[in-house]
């Protein structure tokens, strides 16, 4: 006989698990939308349906994004959204049909606030969160056994030169994650490595069996100089990277974030989307 207690405290845990990417989300065995920071220049309700117009099926948010055109002032996307907020957004992915996987990049300041962004993840249920917050580490890894929520550890681009900033490089990251629990990992930015001048299918190598999301973007050239171009179209071997991962069995989501043609992306997100459609199927 199962105890009173023992039960309440078998359904918390239960409440503590975020969903994984759904079914539905996947073409083709294939997980792929928009980081909604492609469409900074607009609200997150039109990131939305930008998104599936592109052809994608799922969505990353990041903090700081008006709701709608309409929102008053700080009615932003964010783990510190009010709780109507949050219901809003749920709403309109669900009439848009799409998913949100992901939320990041995000910083944390203590385990408090990581705590909280957790929170937020489990009732928006998804699939991980973003940050480059590692000196943390030892607290994330207590919120994702806490939430049964992933943590993806984001690199912008980087160099020798400045010691202090090291997410840049993927033998840092190695390193911070491969003792920690699974469930903590490396979202690879494809498009930043290459601004490293780091190729992105070696990154990839070296991260092998710790990559809980991509950041899918090709650049014009290595370096700071470097602009964001559709998948396919620039120096990063987008198929290689595709194939390592396919090999990798990775199951987690791809992200488009085409952070360039503020104004009209779509056009050229959808040109990323579907390459990356036909580089999967092969």
């Amino acid at each position: 006989m199962i105890r009173l207690p023992i039960l309440l405290s078998l359904a918390f845990v239960a409440n503590l698990t975020a969903a994984p990417i759904p079914k539905d989300a996947y073409v083709n065995g294939l997980a792929i939308g928009c980081q909604a920071y492609s469409f900074k220049e607009f609200s997150v309700f039109e990131a939305i349906s930008k998104t599936k117009e592109a052809g994608g099926t799922t969505i990353e948010f990041y903090p700081g994004q008006k709701l709608t055109p309409d929102s008053p002032a700080g009615e932003v996307v964010s783990h510190n959204s009010s709780d109507a907020v949050t219901q809003k957004l749920l709403d309109e992915c669900k009439r848009q049909g799409i998913f949100p996987v992901n939320y990041g990049v995000v910083a944390a300041g203590n385990a408090a606030e990581i705590h909280k962004i957790m929170e937020f993840a489990k009732t928006m249920g998804l699939y991980s969160v973003c940050t480059e917050s590692t000196e943390l580490v030892a607290e994330w890894e207590k919120a994702v056994k806490e939430f049964d929520i992933k943590v993806a550890f984001h690199e912008h681009g980087g160099s020798m030169s400045n010691p202090k900033y090291k997410v840049w490089n993927p033998l840092y990251i190695r390193g911070v994650v491969e003792s920690r629990d699974p469930r903590i990992g490396a979202c690879a930015d494809l498009g930043h490595w290459c601004t490293s001048g780091l190729k992105p299918i070696e990154c990839l190598r070296i991260l092998d069996g710790h990559i809980i999301s991509v950041h899918l973007k090709d650049k014009s050239e290595f370096g700071e100089k470097g602009v964001v171009v559709p998948a396919g179209q620039g120096v990063v071997d987008v198929a290689a990277c595709i194939a390592e991962l396919k090999r990798q069995k990775f199951n987690g989501h791809f992200s488009i974030e085409h952070e360039n043609d503020w104004k009209d992306s779509v056009p050229k997100i959808k040109e990323s989307i579907v390459f990356t459609k036909g580089e999967w199927a092969k």
